[in-house]
């Protein structure tokens, strides 16, 4: 009989006692990492360097019985993370809108196309022409480590870049949606690419054609019968099981069918498991709540666990290059943020703004390193280069929001309270929907600017499609920018009874400002929308906006609160 890898209890133990330790410190250093507004997977990262080879293992080697493990741990440890990195590209999936590339047209393209192209062309070149200061080892197959690094250097991790936004308070601005609808065409690209080398990886001989024509077709069937299936399934889901349980078993279960097709077509689960994720995210019956109990699950247990085994793998001492480090970094930096950036200038967007959204698409984050790992474990790169790209990919995390707020920052800071337009204040708003409210406000605002409330309607409203505007709190900013508006206004309305302007915490709004600005003036719009979420945030000062009765008295709030 074949012999079968059986845990002990002293296995058993191993495995609990490691998990738990594993989450514990994992999600205190993410906590750490959040309240320095950088992205948790960094301290999760560092809690695994701590705990492996890097420092536990170095310093106190009898007590790393983490980097010890049995053959049967290690199995179960490796099927544990295959598991975790699944789940995670579901949800990364679940993010990619592309419905926002569309409607964001000519500039999120060029961002999306110049800013993969740039980073490819130089990753691809630097190979050709300096393979060994960039990491390639003689032997290895020189094309695929081309592809591999090129690829490495063009991504941009979406949930890394969508939360950066989200804490700068530019997520809702055009700037914002610009990045976030060209980092969605980056992500979707990337890991075609990336697929492609790994089936040709394990193609056994395949010409390159094969793999392009089995992702290709996968991807094609995804977001064309398999989402026609998905909307056809999930309102019988919803109508015949529990809620959320019965939604979020039908979604796991499906990733898992992905995952498990495209690694039977040798390509990798993690594609099969995104591209379900990609399917899904903008269907019409997947409730937003459902989306968030699925992303917390996933992001606060599975993901940290296998962040941090990322870390353990990790020997900084022994692998750090400090030469490559600088290469990949300086080449990472160079290729996207002069690629992004020139595409965004071409896309119509101003020189400021344009830089803004180059350093904004930099952040490569967890997917950089998901890639790494992957390539490692194929051998397809050295353990010098993963060390070299994990440092890169938490470099461009970290200095992707600081960079940004440098370029976009004005030498006199915008006051909200300047551009408040005492002759567009409603108080109360008679409608208790969104295009209504936004009607009323436009015919105030409108005239208040010399400007056709026709036009202004139209454009927030059309700007409403993209995301919608409420932050939360009872308050909304719709908004808009406007061709012929010299300088910003602002109208606001009061609402008694609140509009659904379909905010996260799904309360409605009470107070809502119509912001309008000038059509080639983004940064006027980035800090104006910046700075009321700013002010949003403090429950007290948000509480007395909604009870004031004229544009005086939330004038002098503002006053106040600006001084």
């Amino acid at each position: 009989m074949t012999a079968m890898l059986k845990l002990s209890t002293a296995d058993m133990t191993h495995i609990i006692l490691s998990l738990g330790v594993m989450l514990a410190l994992a999600r205190a250093l993410g906590e750490l990492a959040k309240r320095f507004n950088q992205p948790s997977v960094i301290g999760e990262i560092f809690a695994g360097i701590i705990l492996g080879p890097t420092f536990v293992g170095s310093l106190f080697p009898d007590a790393a019985w983490f980097l010890r493990p049995t053959a049967e741990t290690r199995l179960f440890m490796t099927g544990f993370a295959n598991v975790a990195i699944v789940l995670y590209l579901l949800v990364a999936g679940m993010e990619v809108d592309l419905t926002k590339v569309v409607r964001q047209g000519k500039a999120a393209a060029m961002v999306g196309i110049m800013g993969m192209a740039a980073p490819f062309a130089l990753g691809y070149l630097a190979v050709v022409l300096f393979p060994e200061q960039v990491g390639y080892a003689s032997g290895a197959d020189k094309r695929l480590f081309a592809l591999f690094f090129a690829t490495a250097l063009s991504i941009s991790a979406l949930p890394v870049i969508a939360k950066t936004l989200m804490d700068l308070n530019y997520y809702r601005t055009d700037v914002g949606m610009v990045i976030v609808s060209a980092a969605i065409l980056t992500d979707l690209v990337g890991w075609v690419v990336f697929s492609v080398i790994l089936g040709e990886m394990g193609g056994g001989g395949l010409s390159f054609v094969a793999p392009v024509v089995v992702v290709l077709v996968f991807v094609g069937g995804m977001l064309t019968a398999g989402r026609w299936i998905i909307n056809r399934v999930l309102p019988r889901i919803l109508a015949h099981t529990s809620w959320p349980g019965g939604v979020l078993s039908f979604v796991v279960s499906l990733a898992f069918f992905g995952a498990a097709f495209t690694e039977w077509l040798g390509i990798h689960a993690v594609f099969g498991s995104f591209m379900v994720g990609v399917a899904l995210g903008d269907s019409e019956h997947m409730r937003k709540r459902t989306k968030e109990t699925l992303d917390q699950f996933v992001s606060f247990i599975f993901a940290p666990l296998f962040f941090v085994g990322i870390g353990l793998k990790v020997n900084l001492l022994a692998n750090f290059d400090p030469l490559l480090t600088v290469v990949v970094i300086t080449l990472a930096f160079v290729g996207k943020v002069l690629g992004s950036g020139l595409g965004a200038f071409l896309g119509g967007m101003p020189k400021r703004e344009a830089t803004a959204v180059g350093f904004g698409m930099n952040a490569r984050g967890a997917m950089e390193i998901i890639l790494a790992l992957l390539a490692v474990e194929h051998g397809l790169i050295s353990e010098r280069m993963f060390v070299s790209l994990v440092v890169m990919a938490i470099t461009t995390s970290m200095a992707s929001g600081p960079l940004m707020q440098l370029a976009l920052k004005s030498k006199r800071k915008r006051q909200v309270g300047d551009v408040l337009l005492s002759k567009a204040f409603i108080n109360p708003l008679k409608s208790r929907d969104v295009p209504g409210a936004v009607k009323e406000l436009s015919a105030v605002t409108a005239w208040a600017c010399g400007l056709d409330a026709g036009v202004v309607e139209a454009a927030v409203l059309e700007r409403e499609k993209i995301v919608p505007t409420g932050l939360g709190f009872g308050v909304a900013i719709p908004h808009a920018r406007v061709e012929g508006l010299k300088a910003p206004g602002i109208g606001v309305g009061v609402s008694n009874e609140g509009v659904d302007f379909n905010a996260a915490d799904g309360m409605p709004a009470n107070l809502v400002f119509l912001i309008l600005t000038p059509k080639d003036d983004l940064t006027a719009q980035v800090e104006i929308l910046s700075e009321i979420s700013r002010m949003v945030k403090d429950r007290e000062l948000c509480e007395r906006m909604k009870k004031a009765r004229t544009h005086t008295e939330l004038l002098g709030l503002f006053r106040t609160k600006e001084v």
